[in-house]
């Protein structure tokens, strides 16, 4: 197992053991996870996330939310691809994409002028496919999103430096109050 896979064992071992209430920090605010298959988002076509499923663990701390995204069924023809992922405003919606809204950004949940797209005000989860049809990604960002009906959607290309990656693929749902 290389060093990152490693890590993210250790990350996602840590996240998901939940300690008794007592024993908390201070800084160890919530951890919630998602999991189940991927909402498809064009039926009718075929794309490597047919038969994929994710889990996705949030790990909310006063200095921000790490986010750890484990993809598995992930078609074995796309190995060595790298899809983008980024958490969106709006649920997902089977044949519907446009219903996962927007890349949820701090900035304008924050009102800030002017709106900034970047990975510290975007939860950004770009993966690469393994052989074996998994595929893990991580990211650490400074805020904590408000809660939700929301989304993780997979794109079909990596992120760009402005924020873009293609046409939506597939989603996750992630809803918390």
């Amino acid at each position: 197992m290389g060093s990152v896979a490693v890590g993210l064992a250790v990350v996602v071992g840590a996240m998901t053991t939940a300690a008794p209430a007592q024993a908390r920090h201070a800084d160890e605010l919530s951890d919630v996870t998602f999991a189940g298959d991927l909402v498809d988002f064009a039926p009718s076509s075929t794309s490597p996330f047919d038969d994929a499923s994710a889990r996705l663990v949030m790990a909310q701390r006063e200095s921000g939310t790490t986010f750890v995204l484990i993809l598995s069924g992930v078609s074995k023809d796309a190995a060595g691809q790298t899809f983008g992922a980024h958490l969106h405003t709006g649920p997902c919606v089977a044949g519907s994409p446009l219903a996962a809204g927007p890349h949820y950004n701090q900035s304008v949940m924050d009102a800030a002028t002017p709106t900034v797209v970047s990975d510290d005000t975007e939860v950004w989860l770009d993966f690469t496919v393994r052989p074996g049809g998994t595929a893990t990604a991580m990211a650490l960002v400074p805020f904590t999103p408000t809660p939700g009906n929301r989304s993780v959607v997979v794109h079909a290309e990596e992120t760009t430096e402005n924020g873009t990656a293609g046409s939506r693929l597939a989603c996750l749902p992630v809803s918390w109050s």
